[in-house]
């Protein structure tokens, strides 16, 4: 298995592996669940401090007050606005 901070494992057969970013694990992802019609998971590890830090300014799930209202990534404004 390769080294890296995303494993994805599929709950139908032996398919296991490991990827060191994001989009090439949910490529694979998608691509075995395409493939074989089974049901895949995945497993992060740890993200890059960027992706951690627009995480926390953005809140827990939405829940307002959770977010740091003075983050440069938050502009204050509902998407349907944009």
């Amino acid at each position: 298995m390769n080294e890296g901070n995303v494993e994805v494992e599929c709950t139908d057969c032996e398919y296991r592996e490991s990827f060191r970013n994001l989009r090439t694990a949910r490529v694979a992802l998608d691509e075995h669940e395409s493939e074989s019609g089974h049901s895949v998971d995945w497993d992060i590890e740890r993200v890059d401090n960027g992706v951690e830090r627009a995480g926390a300014d953005a809140g827990v799930c939405g829940i307002p007050g959770m977010a740091n209202p003075d983050s440069p990534l938050l502009d204050g404004r509902p998407s349907d606005e944009e």
